[in-house]
């Protein structure tokens, strides 16, 4: 990964988390029609994140920052169906 900056100043801190989610959806959604797993794409998209988390910031904060990732799966934060999950 790495980093590439073609006028992400232009957008504000919300509009760039929006648009960068729908960014990921929709190449998540492409990745699903081209015959990927689900549960492929999820840990490539992981394991993308946090290299380039790692990149920017260095793996002692990046570890102590997934040290609450626990806690925040469990409250729900990450969570986006209703309902019970296997």
């Amino acid at each position: 990964m790495g980093t590439i900056s073609d006028g992400a100043g232009a957008l504000g801190e919300n509009e760039q988390k929006d648009q960068a989610l729908s960014l990921i959806q929709n190449a998540w959604d492409m990745a699903l029609v081209r015959g990927c797993a689900p549960e492929q794409i999820a840990t490539s998209a992981i394991f993308a994140a946090f290299a380039d988390l790692i990149d920017i910031y260095g793996e002692d904060i990046v570890a102590q920052m997934a040290t609450g990732l626990p806690t925040r799966v469990r409250r729900g934060e990450f969570s986006m169906r209703e309902g019970d999950v296997n």
